[in-house]
Protein backbone atom coordinates (compact mmCIF):
# COMPACT_ATOMS: atom_id res chain seq x y z
CA UNK A 1 0.00 0.00 0.00
CA UNK A 2 2.80 2.34 0.84
CA UNK A 3 4.25 1.39 -2.49
CA UNK A 4 1.39 2.22 -4.18
CA UNK A 5 1.25 6.11 -2.50
CA UNK A 6 4.62 6.48 -3.18
CA UNK A 7 4.50 5.72 -6.62
CA UNK A 8 1.16 7.82 -7.31
CA UNK A 9 3.59 10.97 -5.46
CA UNK A 10 6.20 10.42 -8.29
CA UNK A 11 3.74 10.45 -11.14
CA UNK A 12 2.12 13.72 -9.56
CA UNK A 13 5.70 15.19 -8.87
CA UNK A 14 6.27 14.56 -12.77
CA UNK A 15 3.35 15.91 -14.24
CA UNK A 16 4.14 19.15 -12.39
CA UNK A 17 7.76 19.36 -13.47
CA UNK A 18 6.69 19.24 -16.82
CA UNK A 19 3.75 21.68 -16.57
CA UNK A 20 6.20 24.25 -14.95
CA UNK A 21 8.51 23.05 -17.90
CA UNK A 22 5.49 24.30 -20.48
CA UNK A 23 4.75 27.68 -18.78
CA UNK A 24 8.34 28.71 -18.77
CA UNK A 25 8.89 27.59 -22.21
CA UNK A 26 5.66 29.56 -23.32
CA UNK A 27 6.55 32.33 -20.97
CA UNK A 28 10.05 32.93 -22.87
CA UNK A 29 8.52 32.56 -26.30
CA UNK A 30 6.56 35.51 -25.43
CA UNK A 31 9.70 37.71 -24.15
CA UNK A 32 11.68 37.24 -26.81
CA UNK A 33 8.50 38.16 -29.24
CA UNK A 34 7.81 41.23 -27.60
CA UNK A 35 11.63 42.24 -27.45
CA UNK A 36 11.73 41.03 -30.88
CA UNK A 37 8.71 43.73 -31.83
CA UNK A 38 9.39 46.43 -29.66
CA UNK A 39 13.46 46.64 -30.74
CA UNK A 40 13.98 45.26 -34.49
CA UNK A 41 12.29 47.77 -36.81
CA UNK A 42 11.13 46.87 -40.47
CA UNK A 43 14.00 47.26 -42.80
CA UNK A 44 13.31 50.60 -44.90
CA UNK A 45 12.17 50.36 -48.77
CA UNK A 46 14.64 50.44 -50.97
CA UNK A 47 14.88 53.13 -53.61
CA UNK A 48 16.60 52.92 -56.51
CA UNK A 49 17.52 55.33 -59.22
CA UNK A 50 20.26 55.72 -61.69
CA UNK A 51 23.12 58.51 -62.95
CA UNK A 52 21.45 60.31 -66.16
CA UNK A 53 23.10 63.58 -67.91
CA UNK A 54 21.97 65.72 -70.44
CA UNK A 55 23.00 64.77 -74.16
CA UNK A 56 23.02 67.93 -76.84
CA UNK A 57 22.57 67.16 -80.58
CA UNK A 58 24.91 69.43 -82.97
CA UNK A 59 24.10 70.51 -85.99
CA UNK A 60 25.35 72.84 -88.52
CA UNK A 61 23.57 75.42 -89.93
CA UNK A 62 24.96 75.73 -93.76
CA UNK A 63 24.52 72.69 -95.88
CA UNK A 64 27.27 71.21 -97.46
CA UNK A 65 29.87 68.41 -97.24
CA UNK A 66 31.15 66.96 -94.57
CA UNK A 67 35.19 68.04 -95.58
CA UNK A 68 36.88 66.82 -92.13
CA UNK A 69 35.56 65.60 -88.82
CA UNK A 70 37.92 66.38 -85.81
CA UNK A 71 37.12 64.34 -83.24
CA UNK A 72 36.16 60.68 -82.67
CA UNK A 73 33.46 58.79 -80.42
CA UNK A 74 34.55 58.65 -76.82
CA UNK A 75 36.72 61.56 -77.09
CA UNK A 76 36.48 64.39 -74.04
CA UNK A 77 35.89 67.97 -75.83
CA UNK A 78 36.45 71.51 -74.38
CA UNK A 79 33.86 74.30 -75.34
CA UNK A 80 35.11 75.90 -78.29
CA UNK A 81 36.78 72.92 -79.83
CA UNK A 82 36.52 72.80 -83.39
CA UNK A 83 34.46 69.62 -84.41
CA UNK A 84 33.74 69.51 -87.82
CA UNK A 85 34.23 71.49 -91.19
CA UNK A 86 31.46 71.98 -93.86
CA UNK A 87 32.14 72.73 -97.20
CA UNK A 88 29.62 74.46 -98.75
CA UNK A 89 29.46 75.52 -102.33
CA UNK A 90 26.80 77.69 -102.02
CA UNK A 91 28.29 80.18 -99.45
CA UNK A 92 31.38 80.10 -101.65
CA UNK A 93 29.36 81.13 -104.19
CA UNK A 94 27.68 83.96 -102.15
CA UNK A 95 31.00 85.27 -101.25
CA UNK A 96 32.31 85.46 -104.60
CA UNK A 97 29.65 87.05 -105.54
CA UNK A 98 28.87 90.20 -102.71
CA UNK A 99 32.25 90.63 -103.24
CA UNK A 100 32.20 91.27 -106.60
CA UNK A 101 29.67 93.74 -105.72
CA UNK A 102 31.73 94.85 -103.50
CA UNK A 103 34.15 95.88 -106.26
CA UNK A 104 31.47 97.16 -108.34
CA UNK A 105 30.21 99.55 -105.60
CA UNK A 106 33.79 100.06 -104.39
CA UNK A 107 35.04 100.87 -108.69
CA UNK A 108 32.19 103.12 -109.11
CA UNK A 109 32.35 105.03 -105.81
CA UNK A 110 36.36 105.69 -106.85
CA UNK A 111 34.60 106.37 -110.45
CA UNK A 112 32.27 109.40 -108.86
CA UNK A 113 35.28 111.27 -107.29
CA UNK A 114 37.72 110.69 -109.87
CA UNK A 115 37.79 113.52 -112.53
CA UNK A 116 39.11 111.82 -115.41
CA UNK A 117 36.10 110.59 -117.70
CA UNK A 118 37.99 108.22 -119.74
CA UNK A 119 39.25 105.97 -116.73
CA UNK A 120 35.91 106.04 -114.76
CA UNK A 121 34.19 104.83 -117.87
CA UNK A 122 36.60 102.09 -118.23
CA UNK A 123 36.91 100.88 -114.97
CA UNK A 124 33.03 101.21 -114.91
CA UNK A 125 33.14 98.71 -118.03
CA UNK A 126 35.37 96.09 -116.14
CA UNK A 127 33.31 95.94 -113.72
CA UNK A 128 30.64 95.39 -115.21
CA UNK A 129 32.52 92.57 -117.54
CA UNK A 130 33.38 90.87 -114.36
CA UNK A 131 29.56 91.00 -113.17
CA UNK A 132 28.81 89.39 -116.90
CA UNK A 133 31.09 86.64 -116.09
CA UNK A 134 29.59 85.92 -113.01
CA UNK A 135 26.74 85.83 -114.62
CA UNK A 136 27.59 83.29 -117.25
CA UNK A 137 29.05 80.97 -114.45
CA UNK A 138 25.88 81.46 -111.99
CA UNK A 139 23.69 80.70 -115.05
CA UNK A 140 25.54 77.58 -116.27
CA UNK A 141 25.20 76.21 -112.58
CA UNK A 142 21.98 76.79 -112.45
CA UNK A 143 20.67 75.00 -115.75
CA UNK A 144 23.04 72.15 -114.35
CA UNK A 145 21.83 71.58 -110.87
CA UNK A 146 18.24 71.97 -112.99
CA UNK A 147 19.31 69.03 -115.29
CA UNK A 148 20.17 66.90 -112.25
CA UNK A 149 17.01 67.48 -109.95
CA UNK A 150 15.18 66.46 -113.14
CA UNK A 151 16.80 63.13 -112.74
CA UNK A 152 16.46 62.78 -109.40
CA UNK A 153 20.23 62.98 -108.48
CA UNK A 154 20.05 66.34 -106.22
CA UNK A 155 17.33 67.46 -104.24
CA UNK A 156 15.14 70.18 -104.31
CA UNK A 157 16.83 72.22 -102.03
CA UNK A 158 20.21 72.56 -103.62
CA UNK A 159 18.46 73.31 -107.22
CA UNK A 160 16.41 76.51 -104.96
CA UNK A 161 19.95 77.37 -104.03
CA UNK A 162 21.53 77.18 -107.81
CA UNK A 163 18.16 79.42 -108.36
CA UNK A 164 18.94 81.93 -106.00
CA UNK A 165 22.79 82.20 -106.56
CA UNK A 166 21.89 82.80 -110.42
CA UNK A 167 18.92 85.71 -109.73
CA UNK A 168 21.70 87.78 -107.03
CA UNK A 169 24.40 86.97 -109.80
CA UNK A 170 21.92 88.55 -112.54
CA UNK A 171 20.95 91.62 -110.24
CA UNK A 172 24.51 92.44 -109.62
CA UNK A 173 24.95 91.98 -113.43
CA UNK A 174 22.28 94.96 -113.71
CA UNK A 175 24.02 97.03 -111.02
CA UNK A 176 26.72 96.98 -112.35
CA UNK A 177 25.40 97.96 -116.00
CA UNK A 178 23.50 100.37 -114.77
CA UNK A 179 26.85 102.08 -113.30
CA UNK A 180 28.05 101.34 -116.44
CA UNK A 181 25.64 104.00 -117.99
CA UNK A 182 25.47 106.07 -115.66
CA UNK A 183 29.55 106.59 -115.91
CA UNK A 184 29.40 107.29 -119.39
CA UNK A 185 26.76 110.18 -118.49
CA UNK A 186 28.36 111.90 -115.77
CA UNK A 187 27.99 111.93 -111.97
CA UNK A 188 25.71 114.36 -110.05
CA UNK A 189 25.44 114.88 -106.41
CA UNK A 190 22.39 112.44 -105.70
CA UNK A 191 25.12 110.09 -107.71
CA UNK A 192 27.85 110.19 -105.11
CA UNK A 193 25.14 109.58 -102.49
CA UNK A 194 23.96 106.89 -103.87
CA UNK A 195 27.40 104.96 -104.56
CA UNK A 196 28.45 105.74 -101.15
CA UNK A 197 25.03 104.13 -100.20
CA UNK A 198 26.10 101.10 -102.24
CA UNK A 199 29.12 100.57 -101.48
CA UNK A 200 28.23 100.37 -97.41
CA UNK A 201 25.88 97.72 -98.28
CA UNK A 202 27.89 95.50 -100.61
CA UNK A 203 30.32 95.82 -97.37
CA UNK A 204 27.42 94.98 -95.34
CA UNK A 205 26.53 91.79 -97.91
CA UNK A 206 30.02 90.18 -97.35
CA UNK A 207 30.22 90.86 -93.69
CA UNK A 208 27.03 88.93 -93.80
CA UNK A 209 28.14 86.14 -96.18
CA UNK A 210 31.51 86.11 -93.78
CA UNK A 211 29.48 85.44 -90.51
CA UNK A 212 27.68 82.28 -92.59
CA UNK A 213 30.90 81.09 -93.02
CA UNK A 214 32.04 80.73 -90.14
CA UNK A 215 29.40 78.04 -89.54
CA UNK A 216 31.06 75.79 -92.01
CA UNK A 217 32.95 75.23 -88.75
CA UNK A 218 30.86 73.61 -86.25
CA UNK A 219 32.36 73.66 -82.56
CA UNK A 220 31.74 72.66 -78.62
CA UNK A 221 29.02 74.70 -77.31
CA UNK A 222 29.98 72.92 -73.84
CA UNK A 223 32.47 70.55 -71.71
CA UNK A 224 31.46 66.57 -72.60
CA UNK A 225 32.11 63.82 -74.49
CA UNK A 226 31.24 62.48 -77.82
CA UNK A 227 28.75 59.73 -77.72
CA UNK A 228 28.23 59.39 -81.68
CA UNK A 229 29.02 60.62 -84.93
CA UNK A 230 26.52 60.08 -87.45
CA UNK A 231 27.71 61.37 -91.11
CA UNK A 232 31.03 60.59 -92.57
CA UNK A 233 33.44 62.37 -94.53
CA UNK A 234 32.26 63.58 -97.84
CA UNK A 235 28.98 62.76 -97.34
CA UNK A 236 26.32 65.36 -97.65
CA UNK A 237 24.60 66.85 -94.83
CA UNK A 238 21.32 69.14 -94.51
CA UNK A 239 20.87 72.56 -93.13
CA UNK A 240 19.54 72.00 -88.95
CA UNK A 241 21.05 67.73 -89.57
CA UNK A 242 22.52 66.22 -86.81
CA UNK A 243 25.99 66.10 -86.79
CA UNK A 244 26.57 64.32 -83.58
CA UNK A 245 25.97 64.10 -80.04
CA UNK A 246 27.73 65.72 -77.10
CA UNK A 247 27.07 64.16 -73.22
CA UNK A 248 27.70 66.94 -71.16
CA UNK A 249 29.56 66.89 -67.77
CA UNK A 250 26.92 67.97 -65.93
CA UNK A 251 25.83 64.37 -64.24
CA UNK A 252 23.13 64.07 -61.98
CA UNK A 253 21.01 61.14 -60.09
CA UNK A 254 17.67 60.65 -60.49
CA UNK A 255 15.37 58.83 -58.58
CA UNK A 256 11.06 58.24 -58.08
CA UNK A 257 10.35 58.22 -54.96
CA UNK A 258 6.21 58.18 -52.40
CA UNK A 259 5.36 61.38 -51.76
CA UNK A 260 5.70 60.10 -48.02
CA UNK A 261 9.40 60.42 -48.25
CA UNK A 262 9.35 63.94 -49.44
CA UNK A 263 9.79 64.96 -45.82
CA UNK A 264 13.21 63.23 -46.13
CA UNK A 265 14.08 64.20 -49.52
CA UNK A 266 13.22 67.79 -49.33
CA UNK A 267 14.64 70.62 -51.80
CA UNK A 268 18.19 71.53 -51.26
CA UNK A 269 18.33 68.47 -48.71
CA UNK A 270 21.39 66.38 -48.52
CA UNK A 271 21.37 62.68 -49.73
CA UNK A 272 23.32 60.05 -48.91
CA UNK A 273 23.64 57.69 -52.32
CA UNK A 274 25.44 54.12 -52.73
CA UNK A 275 26.62 53.55 -55.61
CA UNK A 276 26.99 49.52 -56.67
CA UNK A 277 28.67 49.71 -60.06
CA UNK A 278 31.87 51.62 -57.59
CA UNK A 279 31.34 50.57 -54.27
CA UNK A 280 31.02 54.28 -53.13
CA UNK A 281 28.79 56.08 -50.96
CA UNK A 282 28.73 59.85 -51.79
CA UNK A 283 26.58 62.83 -50.86
CA UNK A 284 24.36 64.55 -53.41
CA UNK A 285 22.11 67.24 -53.32
CA UNK A 286 18.63 68.07 -54.29
CA UNK A 287 17.85 70.48 -56.79
CA UNK A 288 14.77 69.59 -59.10
CA UNK A 289 11.67 67.59 -57.65
CA UNK A 290 8.83 67.61 -60.07
CA UNK A 291 5.25 65.31 -59.22
CA UNK A 292 5.11 62.68 -62.01
CA UNK A 293 1.15 62.71 -62.86
CA UNK A 294 -1.41 60.48 -61.58
CA UNK A 295 -0.21 58.03 -64.21
CA UNK A 296 2.10 57.00 -61.62
CA UNK A 297 0.11 57.24 -58.13
CA UNK A 298 0.63 54.40 -55.71
CA UNK A 299 -3.01 52.90 -55.50
CA UNK A 300 -4.80 52.34 -52.05
CA UNK A 301 -5.23 48.48 -51.38
CA UNK A 302 -7.84 48.51 -48.56
CA UNK A 303 -11.66 50.10 -49.36
CA UNK A 304 -11.51 52.27 -46.36
CA UNK A 305 -8.54 53.57 -44.09
CA UNK A 306 -5.58 54.04 -46.91
CA UNK A 307 -5.25 56.71 -49.13
CA UNK A 308 -3.47 56.95 -52.94
CA UNK A 309 -0.09 57.98 -52.95
CA UNK A 310 1.62 60.39 -55.45
CA UNK A 311 4.98 59.35 -57.27
CA UNK A 312 7.62 62.57 -57.20
CA UNK A 313 10.83 62.56 -59.57
CA UNK A 314 13.85 63.68 -57.76
CA UNK A 315 17.11 64.88 -59.39
CA UNK A 316 20.62 65.60 -57.24
CA UNK A 317 23.69 66.63 -58.10
CA UNK A 318 26.68 64.84 -56.30
CA UNK A 319 28.36 67.53 -54.26
CA UNK A 320 32.40 66.58 -55.59
CA UNK A 321 33.53 65.43 -58.89
CA UNK A 322 32.87 61.45 -58.82
CA UNK A 323 36.17 59.63 -60.97
CA UNK A 324 34.49 56.98 -62.65
CA UNK A 325 30.66 57.91 -62.53
CA UNK A 326 28.86 57.76 -65.91
CA UNK A 327 25.23 57.79 -66.83
CA UNK A 328 23.19 54.87 -66.56
CA UNK A 329 24.72 53.64 -63.35
CA UNK A 330 22.27 52.22 -60.73
CA UNK A 331 21.96 54.21 -57.65
CA UNK A 332 20.37 53.54 -54.33
CA UNK A 333 19.00 55.86 -51.82
CA UNK A 334 20.15 55.60 -48.36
Amino acid sequence: MNTDNHSRQVVKKKEKDLTVMVVAIIMAVALVSILGFVMIKPPQPTVQGQVDAEEIRISGALPGRVEKIYVNEGDRVTKGDTLVKIYSSLMEAKLMQAKAMEQVASATNKKVDSGTRDKIIDAAREVWQQAVAALSIAQKTYQRMERLFAQGVISEQRRDEAEAAYEAASAAEKAALSQYELAKEGAQKEDKEASAAMLSAAKGGVDEVDAFMDDTYLTAPEDGVITEIYPRVSELVATGAPMMSLLKDDLWIEFNVKETMLREVGEDSVLKVYLPALDKTIEAKVFYIKDMGTYANWQATKATGDYDVRTFRVKARPNVLVEGLRPGMSAVLR
